[in-house]
């Protein structure tokens, strides 16, 4: 049974010329999501979270918070926690699809079950989100979509096959998403983070993969025990990067894909060098399948 908690009958004074946003936030009960609320708060928006509890260290903000329970992996659940959302301010106008976990271990390590659940959460949530929202979004001809990615769904390493295939996911039908939406006044934004000082290498929101297979103990095992000593030592500030995140949204133009963190920034070029190189390389042999141009 979904309820509203945190919630108070007062309303926030929307008689200014530029009445404050209502944000639906995803996953604010720890990590960037939870940086992100408070940010957002801070700037006089009004936030209306989820979290699978239903509760967040935040304190309670008089008629400004609302957080409320929620599976994302249930459909039905999405489209009645949108609803809720709605009829709270009567409007939404930021919807960023924070909730997500990672899952390490090389490709063959993974069982059916643990990356069944990883795309349930990672994907298939946010495109539940997606689409219970999209009606509101349509009928207000304003909105923008925030989908939180990773670096690895950018430039993929050993050890993160499965995490990375689920954003690869959610940036390809992000990137559709915002060319069927931008005719209708509203924008898309996929945020790709490297690593930063959230509890996101904890055990509370990375599991390693069930089974060890020693074959992969240079490749996807040097990448796990690198990650593990990594964790609390991350260079990326998750209050910097909400600030980056409030950023985009206020700009009149957002970029479709914004990198966060230099670590990211650097994967993504290397990345993009050795495709271009690779590109170079093979371009007589991609070119060279046409047919004829008389045919």
């Amino acid at each position: 049974m979904l309820r509203r908690l945190e919630t108070s009958s007062e309303t926030p004074d929307t008689s200014m010329n530029h009445p404050p946003k209502v944000w639906l936030i995803t996953g604010i009960s720890r990590g960037l999501g939870l940086e992100l609320a408070r940010a957002v708060l801070a700037k006089g928006d009004l936030v209306i979270g989820t979290a699978r509890s239903g509760k967040t260290p935040l304190p309670p903000e008089t008629g400004r918070l609302h957080v409320l329970p929620l599976d994302l992996t249930v459909p039905a659940k999405a489209r009645k926690i949108v609803e809720i959302a709605h009829s709270i301010h009567g409007r939404l106008d930021v919807v960023v699809n924070n909730a997500g976990y990672g899952l390490l271990g090389a490709i063959e390590e993974c069982s059916p079950e643990e990356f069944a659940r990883l795309f349930d959460v990672n994907f298939f949530g946010p495109l539940h989100l997606i689409q219970a929202v999209l009606p509101i979004l349509r009928e207000q001809r304003s909105g923008h979509i925030v989908n939180l990615s990773s670096i690895a769904g950018v430039a993929p390493g050993a050890g993160s096959g499965l995490y990375a295939a689920s954003k690869f996911a959610l940036e390809g039908m992000s990137q559709v998403l915002a060319q069927e939406v931008k005719p209708l006044g509203i924008k898309v934004t996929v945020v790709e983070p490297g690593v930063f000082r959230t509890d996101f290498l904890d055990p509370t929101s990375i599991h390693n993969a069930s089974s060890v297979i020693p074959d992969y103990a240079s490749t996807s095992g040097k990448t796990i025990a690198y990650l593990d000593q990594l964790a609390g030592k991350q260079q990326g500030d998750p209050v910097k990067a909400a600030e980056a995140i409030i950023r985009v949204v206020e700009s009149p133009e957002p970029p479709l894909q914004l990198l966060l963190g230099s670590d990211a920034l650097n994967r993504a070029q290397a990345r993009f060098d050795e495709r271009a190189e690779e590109i170079k390389q093979w371009h007589s042999v991609t070119t060279g399948t046409d047919l004829p141009a008389s045919a």
